[in-house]
This record gives C-alpha cells, sequence and structure tokens, in this order.
C-alpha cells in the first residue's frame, strides 16, 4: 500500500503565502512525477503543479510566478510554496504521486486526503 499525507493547509488573507507539503510512504519503488490539484466548491478538480524525478516543472497559467513546486527525492516528498495567495485559490489541494510499487508494478497515481487552502479577501 501507499500512502500520501498532505499538511500545511489553513486560512490566510489574500497576499499572503502558504506553504504545502505531502510525503509518500509504503510500498514505493520509483516514483515517477509529483504534483499538486486543487477542486474548489462546484468546480471540477484542476492540475495546479508538477515536478517530474528529474527537476521539470509545469504550472497551470493561473499560478505561474506565484507557486513553486519543489521535491525531495530521497524523502518522497514534496512541497507547493504558494506566494500572493488570491481568494480564487481557495480549494482542497490534492497531493499525488505516479510511481511503481514493484518493479514489475505498472506505473499508477495515488491521491492524498486533500488539504484545504482558504483565502480570504
Amino acid at each position: 500500500q501507499v500512502q500520501l499525507v498532505e499538511s500545511g493547509g489553513g486560512l490566510v488573507r489574500a497576499g499572503g503565502s502558504l506553504r504545502l507539503s505531502c510525503a509518500a510512504s509504503g510500498s514505493i519503488f520509483s516514483i515517477a512525477a509529483m504534483g499538486w490539484y486543487r477542486q474548489a466548491p462546484g468546480k471540477q478538480r484542476e492540475k495546479v503543479a508538477a515536478i517530474t524525478n528529474n527537476g521539470s516543472t509545469n504550472y497551470a497559467d493561473s499560478v505561474k510566478g506565484r507557486f513553486t513546486i519543489s521535491r525531495d527525492n530521497a524523502k518522497n516528498t514534496v512541497n507547493l510554496q504558494m506566494n500572493s495567495l488570491k481568494p480564487e485559490d481557495t480549494a482542497v489541494y490534492y497531493c499525488n504521486a505516479d510511481l511503481w510499487s514493484g518493479s514489475n508494478s505498472p506505473l499508477s497515481r495515488y491521491w492524498g486526503q486533500g488539504t484545504q487552502v482558504t483565502v480570504s479577501s
């Protein structure tokens, strides 16, 4: 089994910052990529940012220049530094990992339980 545990959500005023962290544990052979998605009330889940095992990153246009994703491959963790937060960033943020749980296992996606981020105006 693989577990992803997020931390760092909370309530912040517009213009403020938060840092989300996610740790993957359990039966992990290798992680290809990790990332963050978010889902606001009444909206579909959307991709926020992702980072591969060689450090390549990509971001949603709405967060470029404000959010930074980073990863510690040795610790199987991924972080999301969120600056200049806006009320429209309010959502539940989910960590995900695309990984192999064994040398003969298929590449599979795992999700964390989500952490609430609320940005007040």
